[in-house]
């Protein structure tokens, strides 16, 4: 039981979340999209954790090959950062992919796919997919390839997988999502229910990145832009992890009972008491199990060995 004068405000979930906040609490409405990004890349960039990191151009998409010692060259990991579509990069979300790599003894490429509002829906997607094609034509197979995104990287890699399926085209063989952004129209009611749980994204702040991504007149119930309102048959096992205190936590929910109803293996963790895309936290220490379960569920379908463990 706490007592008075206990370090609960110093608690690690706390202090991930007074690193987001001091990051948004800078902004207000006169902040350039280009400073946000620029802020959002500066706290959360850089690594410590032993890869090398190889700057590529990816079917024409800005990308970067994170590899762990020796890993195999057959298999890989596309990796899809989250941001809501409008910020984050490769270099915000370096840590938590070289942290993925690490524990799946497996290279991953990650791509800087195009932003809102500059370039809206489908650029996004059409990165994703070229990325996707340069990775089958430097001689990768499908089934030697996952995919892995969290938040609106999630989103694309199940708008990637839709793409490729209704295009007739071979299929990554798993995907894993962290708290994947499935439902641009913000139907949840999660949205309503872990208002008060969630410290940081509200449902106006999640409409307000949809209209950016998707335009005044778009359709946030596209398939291809909300995977949730997709026929998701045919799709390869999916890992979803998402935190029980997040608005979005439905997206995950519904998307796990909707893949089920058409057949699709899914893994669905909802872990307690977590915030967004928590694994990005080394504070964490429900973070390193995630990132373990991930790399487990890398093991399996890629078929690499076990035996790393995440930093």
């Amino acid at each position: 039981m706490a007592r008075a004068g206990d370090d609960i405000a110093t608690a690690p979930i706390d202090l991930a979340i007074a690193r987001i906040r001091a990051v948004y609490s800078g902004w207000n409405r006169d902040t350039t999209v280009g400073q946000m990004r620029s802020d959002w890349d500066a706290a959360f960039g850089g690594t410590t954790v032993p890869v090398t990191c190889e700057r590529v151009s990816a079917g024409g998409v800005d990308g970067e090959w994170i590899s762990p010692a020796d890993p195999r060259p057959d298999k890989a990991v596309l990796y899809f950062h989250g941001g809501g579509f409008r910020i984050g990069s490769v270099s915000s979300h370096r840590d938590l992919i070289a942290r993925i790599a690490l524990a799946a003894g497996c290279r991953v490429l990650a791509v800087n796919y195009r932003l809102a509002p500059e370039h809206r829906f489908p650029a996004a997607l059409d990165d994703a997919l070229a990325a996707y094609d340069s990775m089958l034509r430097q001689g990768l197979t499908s089934t030697n390839i996952a995919l892995a995104g969290d938040s609106a990287g999630g989103n694309l890699a199940l708008a990637a997988m839709l793409a490729l399926r209704e295009r007739g085209l071979p299929l990554p063989v798993a995907a894993a999502l962290m708290s994947p952004w499935t439902d641009l129209a913000a139907v949840g009611a999660s949205y309503v229910n872990r208002a008060d749980a969630d410290p940081i994204h509200q449902r106006p702040m999640i409409r307000a990145l949809a209209n950016n991504y998707l335009g005044e007149q778009g359709d946030p119930r596209q398939p291809l832009a909300s995977p949730l309102y997709a026929d998701l048959g045919g799709l390869p096992p999916l890992l979803i992890q998402v935190g029980d205190r997040e608005t979005v936590r439905d997206d995950s929910v519904m998307l796990a009972d909707k893949a089920r109803a058409a057949g699709v293996e899914v893994d669905l963790q909802v872990w307690d008491g977590m915030i967004h895309v928590f694994q990005m936290f080394t504070e964490i220490p429900e973070a390193h199990q995630a990132i373990a379960s991930i790399a487990g569920f890398l093991f399996r379908h890629l078929h690499l060995k076990a035996g790393r463990t995440s930093p």
